[in-house]
């Protein structure tokens, strides 16, 4: 029966790859238009494949060195040992790359011929090339993710007989899901400093000094502020949400091991798979379904609603079948995942929509000034973190009381409520890929809005795009708090997992330090609790130091080229595009160190107890200021769009100059600090997983 569920995984992961390129081949074959429209087309794409190709080489380098590392290191246990882990790193670094780079490439194709449809074509095919385009990286995520685990496991005689050679098959392979968390923070950073940077230089010079509209061709910044939003929000999203996958199955997988030797099956391993399997079929019916709804807003919306109740439907009879009636324990954990996932993306949208009622809240404040706009954007943005961690709390505590009530066939309660815990992470993230799609839907209609305005389309184009794009706005909203939600869930497994995967003796010992009234405990939450917000000023900084040399830039430009500001001389992006990217570089290097060192350190120095201290602070603070920033970025950004529509004195009003200064502030928030809080605790948290031995070995 293995075998068939097995084969299930495998067929879901390669029809999952399939469709990624059948869309691939869709968007290609779709008319791009001419003129104007494709020469800032070939701006942006070759601006975003300059970029990528300077980060890749960057992450390669790093790559090599800590893969030579832990060569070193895990020799001294002992050399196959090492072999395995390097291999299994390094794939998981370039499988991650290969999805991020796949995705960027398809979305920035689609967005010129989401224009030129929306031109030739109207609304309904602007939306299925746009969401296509976004598809193709939701696809590539979950296909190639699944199937790099599968392939894994069966190299590494994961489906043997001998369940100590399973349990090692596992162990071994940690570090896939450690080289894709190394490369997730480093393009989540990097990609979110270049695209908040371009951003921001953009509408400081180009809508608050000189007037001009957002995404006027005669700014100088626009094209690098179409860049990033390739570079950030679709390859940085997709290695984010690609790390969160893999590392949610591997670290269940790990749990389900320590069950696996004691009730004698792998199926408490197999199940995280199959249940993944499913949410992949789950992703693929619900982008099909896209295409029969009219509505786009309805569309998109109900792709993640329709993939959510088939997972949760499709779960059900998969426990069932694989752990008979001790599966409704497990089912229970992954549907609060599920539901939890449903909750924090709709709370993200009441809090960040520009028609509900926070938004407007902040909009109306600005009237009175931009410390008004910053004072109540920071108090609903805090508000807006109360139900999502509450959620998160429960939908553990269902998980574990659930699984540990229902099986009776394990005796160790606890490795059976850390597997719920961890099935529960699985749960919310078994259809990311149609979660990821709608992300990266985003950046395609804003980059189509954007050519529109540039091409000069007309204004009928532009109303078209627009629409769209406050489409994927809101999705951005929706799919920033899911992948936090996930991040936090996620992290608790491998919280979890790096406690199974120490030798026994190690386990006990730690279990029974583990407490507040010890203090390697609570100095390790302390130090913990610290990181976040190491990792939100380092970065922010960054965007700080880049967006200053781009308005200094910008300044010059229309400062020095005769004809800029009337339209009759054309700006030169690619010294833009250059600094934005140059600058990007420099800063994504020390937030990355901290992840990967420090749980190393606490490790060796303070012991595994204080170190797993550490990794629960980190995910408190790392949860709560994921959500705020998150939150209070967009709800600013749809503040300043609300009162753009018109409303309290429109564009040019002292409402709409506050507005914008919310936005300004807001910008670094939202899509570079806070995503970047839920690759830095997944980072510290695998990286823990995967050095757990070796840290254990000389510690003990």
């Amino acid at each position: 029966m293995i075998s068939v569920w097995l084969a299930i995984v495998l067929s879901a992961s390669l029809s999952a790859v399939i469709y990624a390129l059948a869309l691939t081949t869709y968007v290609l074959k779709q008319d791009k238009g001419s003129g104007r429209m494709v020469e800032i087309h070939n701006y942006i794409k070759e601006g975003a494949k300059a970029y990528l190709a300077k980060q890749y080489m960057i992450i390669t380098i790093i790559i090599i060195i800590i893969a030579f590392i832990m060569y070193l290191a895990f020799r001294t246990i002992n050399s196959e040992y090492a072999i395995r882990n390097v291999i299994s790193y390094v794939v998981g670094a370039l499988t991650s790359s290969l999805c991020g780079f796949v995705g960027m490439y398809v979305a920035v194709n689609a967005n010129v011929r989401t224009a030129n449809s929306a031109k030739n074509s109207g609304l309904n095919k602007a939306l299925k090339v746009a969401f296509s385009g976004g598809a193709v990286l939701g696809m590539s995520v979950v296909g190639v993710g699944l199937l790099s685990i599968l392939l894994f496991l069966w190299l590494y005689g994961g489906f043997s007989n001998n369940l100590e050679v399973v349990k090692d098959a596992i162990r071994d392979t940690v570090s896939f899901a450690f080289g894709a968390s190394t490369v997730a923070l480093f393009a989540r950073v990097g990609g979110g400093i270049y695209t908040k940077a371009a951003d921001i230089g953009a509408d400081l010079v180009g809508k608050v000094e000189r007037g001009i509209p957002e995404d006027d061709p005669r700014n100088p910044g626009v094209i690098a502020d179409n860049v990033g939003d390739n570079v950030g929000d679709v390859a940085g999203m997709g290695a984010d949400l690609y790390e969160s996958y893999v590392e949610a199955i591997i670290s269940t997988m790990v749990i389900g091991a320590t069950i696996t030797l004691t009730v004698k099956s792998i199926n408490w391993i197999v199940l995280p798979m199959v249940i993944a399997g499913m949410g992949i079929v789950s992703s693929i019916i619900s982008t099909i379904a896209i295409s029969l709804i009219k509505d786009p807003s309805r569309a998109i919306t109900s792709t993640t609603l329709i993939s959510t109740i088939l997972t949760a439907i499709f779960s059900y009879f998969i426990c069932i079948q694989i752990l008979g009636s001790e599966g409704i324990g497990v089912f229970m954990a992954v549907l609060a995942g599920l539901i939890v996932g449903m909750v924090v993306g709709i709370t993200s949208d009441y809090f960040t929509n520009r028609d509900k009622k926070p938004v407007k809240i902040v909009a109306e404040a600005s009237q009175a000034g931009p410390a008004l706009t910053i004072l109540t954007g920071f108090s609903i943005g805090f508000l807006s973190t109360i139900i999502p961690m509450i959620s998160i709390a429960i939908a553990g505590i269902i998980s574990y009381t659930f699984a540990t009530n229902y099986v009776v066939s394990v005796a160790n309660k606890l490795a059976i409520g850390l597997y719920g815990v961890a099935m529960s992470a699985v749960g919310m993230l078994a259809p990311v890929g149609v979660v990821v799609a709608a992300d990266a839907y985003g950046p395609v209609t804003d980059n189509a809005a954007g050519i529109a305005e540039q091409a000069g389309l007309g204004e009928e184009v532009r109303i078209t795009c627009d629409r769209l794009d406050s489409i994927g706005n809101t999705m951005k909203s929706i799919c920033k708090g899911f992948a936090i939600g996930s991040a936090a869930l996620t992290a608790l497994a491998l919280i979890s997992a790096y406690i199974q995967l120490l030798p026994e003796q190690a386990v006990s010992r730690i279990l029974n330090e583990l407490s507040l009234m010890n203090p390697y405990t609570l100095a390790g939450i302390i130090i913990g609790a610290s990181l976040p917000a190491v990792l939100t000023s380092t970065v922010i900084m960054g965007v700080s130091r880049t967006a200053h040399k781009l308005v200094e830039e910008i300044r010059r430009q229309f400062r020095e080229i005769p004809g800029l500001m009337e339209g009759k001389a054309k700006p030169d992006y690619d010294k833009c595009i250059s600094i934005a990217t140059v600058n990007a570089l420099k800063n994504l290097i020390a937030p990355g160190i901290i992840a990967l060192s420090l749980p190393i350190i606490i490790g060796l120095f303070l012991g595994p107890t204080a170190l797993c201290g550490m990794l629960i602070g980190a995910v408190v603070v790392g949860l709560l200021l994921g959500l705020f920033q998150g939150n209070v970025g967009n709800t600013w950004d749809n503040a300043k769009k609300y009162v753009e529509l018109g409303n309290l004195g429109g564009k040019g009003s002292d409402a709409h100059k506050a507005a914008v200064i919310g936005d300004t502030i807001g910008d670094p928030m939202k899509d570079s600090a806070g995503p970047a809080q839920n690759i830095f605790i997944k980072l510290m948290s695998v990286a823990s997983l995967t050095f757990a031995v070796m840290i254990a070995l000389f510690y003990f």
